[in-house]
């Protein structure tokens, strides 16, 4: 009788939190090996292998490191079993964008320590046009920008201003403050009213989130109100 050999397990019969893919959105990319994340490039394995299990062959053949494995060429590649010249492309094409993101420097965001830096940053996007928009520039914890976003246009007198998809916004980007910006196509600087209402509104919302509104400017052509300067905020 010849000696049972139990099959490959498929990824698909797998835990759910032991494939690839479904590993990666549970736990976190960090989570995933070197092999399960070449494993998520190829997609699928071979009669005898899965994907994971032909990552782990070509790590082993490549000692374990990436650096030598970044070195293969695409008919290299195509020497194991179960990778065709498109497996073969997706894997080098990987490599190579990571060879190049670390010789790229890292883009230093814009540093806000005034009311005159956010005139400054945003005055382009605002400063001449005949209707209103607001709009939020999203901080991280050393007050750098990460990210502006046009919330809403109005009209000449107004434009609407949500706080639910502002914070919206600023918890999906992990914002650690914001700062409110409209323009006054008047150029009459004082806020209105309704611009003190929603500034009080956004900044308890900001409170209690612990997302806090460091400052409401509102741009006029080439001059600018702040909240924060006025101490209204």
């Amino acid at each position: 009788m010849e000696p049972y050999t139990q099959a490959p397990t498929r990824i698909l019969e797998w835990a759910e939190e032991d494939r690839p893919r479904e590993k990666l959105l549970l736990k976190g990319i960090s989570s995933l090996s070197d092999a399960e994340l070449i494993a998520i490039l190829l997609g699928s394995g071979t009669t005898n292998l899965s994907a994971v299990d032909l990552a782990k062959q070509i790590m082993q053949h490549n000692n374990q490191s990436l650096h030598t494995l970044a070195r293969q060429s695409v008919k290299d590649l195509q020497k194991f079993k179960g990778i065709g010249e498109a497996k073969a492309i997706t894997l080098v094409s990987a490599l190579e964008l990571g060879r190049r993101r670390k010789n790229i420097e890292p883009e230093i965001k814009p540093h806000i320590k005034s009311s005159e830096d956010v005139f400054n940053y945003i005055q382009g996007d605002l400063s001449d046009l005949p209707y209103e928009e607001f709009w939020i520039i999203l901080l991280n914890r050393a007050n750098r920008i990460e990210k502006k976003i046009r919330i809403s246009t109005g009209g000449v007198s107004g434009t609407v201003a949500d706080p639910k998809l502002i914070y919206k916004y600023a918890l999906e980007n992990l914002a650690s403050s914001i700062i409110l910006v409209h323009n006054h196509p008047s150029g009459n600087k004082k806020p209105s009213e309704a611009d003190i209402s929603l500034t009080k509104k956004l900044s308890e919302a900001g409170s209690f989130l612990e997302i806090p509104v460091l400052d409401h400017v509102i741009i006029c052509n080439q001059s600018w109100y702040s909240f924060a300067d006025e101490g209204k905020i």
